[in-house]
């Protein structure tokens, strides 16, 4: 029998990492939770609270970490490059010190220098990272997008060139968001739309997919518009997303919701998930 995948969200911690994640997490009936430990959309390195680290730690609840949207290891700027690189060195280390499983970063852009020049970059910056994870630590998950502007990676594709300058570094991982996926021109709600896209995924990275941001889509496939919907209200619908539980790359992977409104919400999407998973 396959093992089941966790179904929950990205959580609240506002009352503290632990005490209002798990408080957050309660709400919407989630079996896994993704939070940020620091402001999402800024550079400050906020420092934990070892109570609520060790609560967490302690809980036995998996955890995912999100970085700030702002980090980019291709950016052109040595200001957001060099800062990238803290927040990442540091949401690592909050990663060990709260037993993540894993840190969620997105692929990054080129914004105007070359791929070539951008990837190199990658390189040089993210494989050092990856050395520095100590065993027992949370891997650093990819997150391709959806494909806007000058993305270095957005379809499953565009992963095993990135994987391959970072020589397929054993603490790299994946994490897949769906409305990327079906943004970036992967057609989900396609007859074996889901099946060709997952066994792609395994085909090019076997072992690697390590969580899934589960997103309807308020554009249609291949817009290269990140916009996310609630679950069965969008583009994609819901039979993909069962067809997705049913695929053998996706057992015992965490399934994580980022969709929009508050805790009702949340908790719809998250309860017809998991009705989806074991109907």
């Amino acid at each position: 029998m396959s093992p089941t995948s966790l179904i929950g969200g990205h959580v609240s911690v506002t009352g503290g990492l632990a005490t209002g994640g798990l408080k957050s997490m309660a709400e919407i009936g989630a079996e896994m939770i993704q939070v940020f430990v620091t402001n999402p959309r800024g550079w400050a390195l906020a420092e934990g609270k070892p109570a609520e680290d060790a609560k967490l730690a302690e809980s036995g609840v998996e955890t995912f970490i999100h970085v700030p949207y702002l980090v980019n290891f291709g950016s052109p700027s040595p200001e957001t490059l060099a800062n990238s690189i803290a927040v990442v060195r540091h949401t690592l280390r909050r990663g060990v010190e709260t037993a993540a499983k894993g840190v969620v970063v997105h692929t990054g852009s080129a914004v105007t220098q070359s791929r070539d020049d951008a990837l190199r970059q990658v390189r040089d910056n993210l494989l050092p990272l990856l050395d520095e994870i100590p065993d027992g630590g949370p891997d650093l998950l990819l997150e391709p997008m959806a494909g806007q502007g000058a993305m270095l990676c957005a379809t499953v594709q565009d992963l095993e060139p990135y994987l391959a300058t970072l020589d397929w570094h054993p603490r790299a991982g994946i994490c897949l968001d769906t409305c990327h996926a079906f943004t970036a021109g992967h057609d989900l709600t396609a007859e074996g739309g889901v099946a060709e896209t997952f066994d792609a995924l395994h085909r090019i990275a076997p072992g690697r997919l390590k969580l899934i941001h589960a997103n309807d889509s308020k554009d249609p496939c291949g817009s290269k518009r990140d916009r996310h919907e609630n679950i069965g209200a969008g583009h994609i619908g819901t039979q993909p997303f069962a067809d997705m539980m049913r695929h053998p790359a996706v057992a015992g992977v965490p399934i994580c919701i980022e969709t929009p409104g508050k805790a009702p919400k949340h908790a719809e999407d998250i309860a017809l998930l998991k009705k989806l998973r074991d109907g």
